[in-house]
C-alpha cells in the first residue's frame, strides 16, 4: 500500500477509470507522483470546487413528480373526462405508450429492425416511455378508481412501473453506464486495486491511507457475514459512517494549519483533495462488494419484469374491450 505507482504505469489506471465509466467507478483521484509538502501540493495542484451540475435524469425524474403532485391535488375531474375528450386521447397516448416498450426487447433480438434506430435509443427510449405512459394514464383516470377491469389494469401499470425504477438501478449497478458494457468482478477488484497502489497528494496526511485501510477491512468483514442480498443496504451504511469518520479526521488533523486568508485557502484545498481520495477508495471497495448481489438482484427483477409486462398487456386489452363494448 506504501509502494509508488512509476509514471509509466500510470496510464494503466487512466484507462481502467476512462473504461468502467459513470455508475460503475468512482473519480479518479488526482495524482501527484512526487513527494511534496503541503503548501506545494496546494500551490501546484490546486484542486477546484466542486460545481453542482444538473443531470437531465433527475431534472426529469422531478418535474415527473411535481407534475404528478400537482394532478394529485388539483381537481381534474372537472375539465378531463375519461370516456370523451383530453381525456380520452391521454388514455390512448399512454396505452400506446407502453405498447412501445414491447419495441426495446424487440430491436435487441432482432437484427432485422436495426432499421428502426440502434439499440441504445431504445432502451434510452424505453425508459422514458416507461414512466410517461403511466403518468398520462393517471391523469386519464382522474387519479381515481373506477369499474374492476380499470382497477385491475391501474394496478397492473403501476407495478410494471415501480419494478421497472428498481429494474433501471439494477442494472446501472452491473453495468458501464446505461446501456454501457456490463462489468466483470474481475475490472472492479482490478481497479480498486490500482487505486490502493497510487500515492496521491495526500501525502500531507501520514496517517490517513492506513485509516482507509482499516476502514476497508471493517467494511469487508461485517459484510461477508451476511447473506449475499443483505450486503448492500449494510455496506452502504458502513460506507457512508466511515467516509463521515475519516473526513471528519481530515478536518481535525488540518484544523491547526488555518493561519491567514492564504493559509485558509490552502488547507481547504487540501480538504478537498483528502474528500475525493477518501470518495474514490470508499467507493471502489463498495463496488466491489456489492457487484454479486446486485447481480443476483438483477436476475431475479429480469425473471420477474416479463410476466408482470405481459400481465400488464392483458389487462390493458380486457380494459379498453370492455370500455368499447360495454
Amino acid at each position: 500500500m506504501s509502494a509508488r505507482l512509476q509514471r509509466q504505469e500510470l496510464p494503466a489506471l487512466d484507462a481502467a477509470g476512462a473504461a468502467a465509466g459513470p455508475g460503475i467507478t468512482p473519480r479518479r483521484p488526482r495524482l501527484e507522483v512526487t513527494r511534496t509538502s503541503p503548501r506545494n501540493v496546494a500551490q501546484r495542484a490546486p484542486v477546484e470546487p466542486r460545481r453542482l451540475r444538473l443531470d437531465p435524469t433527475w431534472l426529469f425524474v422531478l418535474a415527473t413528480v411535481a407534475l404528478l403532485a400537482w394532478g394529485y391535488r388539483f381537481p381534474t375531474e372537472r375539465y378531463i373526462t375519461p370516456q370523451t375528450g383530453i381525456g380520452y386521447a391521454l388514455g390512448i397516448i399512454g396505452g400506446s405508450s407502453m405498447l412501445l416498450l414491447l419495441v426495446y426487447p424487440l430491436r435487441k433480438r432482432v437484427r432485422a429492425l436495426s432499421f428502426i434506430g440502434t439499440t441504445r435509443r431504445w432502451f434510452q427510449a424505453h425508459m422514458v416511455l416507461g414512466i410517461v405512459g403511466p403518468v398520462l394514464v393517471l391523469f386519464h383516470s382522474n387519479f381515481s378508481l373506477g369499474a374492476t377491469n380499470s382497477n385491475v389494469a391501474l394496478a397492473c401499470m403501476l407495478v410494471v412501473s415501480g419494478s421497472g425504477l428498481f429494474g433501471r438501478y439494477f442494472y446501472a449497478r452491473i453495468h458501464h453506464g446505461l446501456h454501457g458494457r456490463r462489468a466483470s468482478l474481475a475490472e472492479l477488484q482490478d481497479y480498486a486495486e490500482k487505486l490502493r497502489w497510487v500515492t496521491t497528494n495526500v501525502e500531507f496526511l501520514p496517517d490517513l491511507v492506513a485509516r482507509i485501510e482499516a476502514e476497508e477491512r471493517g467494511i469487508v468483514r461485517r459484510s461477508e457475514r451476511l447473506p449475499l442480498l443483505a450486503r448492500p443496504p449494510v455496506c452502504a451504511l458502513g460506507t457512508m459512517l466511515a467516509r463521515r469518520r475519516l473526513r471528519r479526521y481530515v478536518v481535525q488533523s488540518l484544523q491547526g494549519a488555518a493561519g491567514g486568508s492564504d493559509d485558509r485557502g490552502r488547507r481547504s484545498s487540501l480538504v478537498e483533495t483528502a474528500a475525493r481520495y477518501i470518495d474514490d477508495r470508499l467507493s471502489a471497495t463498495r463496488r466491489v462488494i456489492e457487484f454479486a448481489a446486485f447481480e443476483r438482484l438483477f436476475s431475479l427483477w429480469h425473471a420477474l419484469h416479463l410476466p408482470l409486462f405481459l400481465m400488464l398487456l392483458i389487462a390493458g386489452v380486457v380494459h379498453v374491450v370492455a370500455v368499447h363494448v360495454y
